[in-house]
């Protein structure tokens, strides 16, 4: 997981996408790997990986993402930079796509110079939000984003939560129905990811590659209000 030169990562809205976005890229850049996000959400106004842009530079994380007046934009906006990057680049490429067959639009209008070869395309799964109730749904979105996007997913993220009210009996269900939904695709979980509290015990079981997220994207009602910028939330 996270070893090709592009990473896309797409999903429903309020998957956790955002998150393990993050997350991944930087444990990337933790081991001295130079990396690069790009934000292609264009579907949801409070969790992107723009929102980071703060901690990612702290980081040493390059972020393509719409900048200026268009920061906040929910438009189809495309920074041409990440066309080069997609083509050709010594930095790894975390990519955070927007949710659904709608943000996948986007990526499918750079399929022309995605690397197929190099690239995996990772949809995370979280069974407790209302457009993924059960396998059923999940592979006819993952069918959906396929054909919209013009990329193959290559494997699923089981990520099912419910924020802090998670338990490991909430974590473990989703795992299963990912698991279903993969047999029924023909493809791989690659990693359940879990907050840090439950990530030892669940690593404990064995049942599966654990991943291990830390909480770095807030929405506006849950900041604290004494900050004006910083890691969680930055205000740009």
């Amino acid at each position: 997981m996270f070893d090709s030169r592009v990473t896309v990562l797409v999903g429903h809205f309020g998957s956790g996408k955002t998150e393990i976005a993050l997350n991944a890229a930087m444990d990337l850049a933790s081991q001295g790997v130079p990396v690069t996000m790009a934000d292609l959400d264009v579907v949801k106004p409070y969790f992107r990986t723009r929102s980071a842009r703060a901690l990612l530079t702290e980081s040493g994380i390059d972020l393509l993402a719409p900048d200026g007046p268009n920061i906040h934009a929910d438009l189809p906006i495309v920074v041409p930079q990440i066309r080069s990057h997609l083509r050709s680049s010594n930095h790894r490429l975390v990519v955070d796509v927007g949710g659904d067959d709608i943000g996948a639009r986007v990526l499918g209008s750079l399929s022309d110079v995605v690397p197929r070869a190099e690239t995996e395309c990772l949809l995370v799964l979280n069974f407790r939000r209302p457009s993924t109730p059960d396998p059923d749904r999940a592979v006819d979105m993952v069918r959906e984003i396929e054909a919209v996007g013009r990329l193959p997913v290559t494997g699923l993220i089981s990520n099912t939560h419910l924020m802090d009210e998670t338990t490991l009996e909430v974590v473990l269900d989703g795992l299963g129905l990912s698991r279903e939904t993969g047999e029924r695709l023909g493809l791989p979980v690659v990693a359940a990811a879990v907050c840090e509290e439950l990530a030892d015990e669940l690593g404990t079981m064995n049942v599966c590659p654990v991943m291990a997220l830390r909480r770095i994207v807030m929405p506006p009602f849950e900041m604290p209000k004494q900050r004006a910028t910083g890691p969680l939330f930055a205000v740009n």
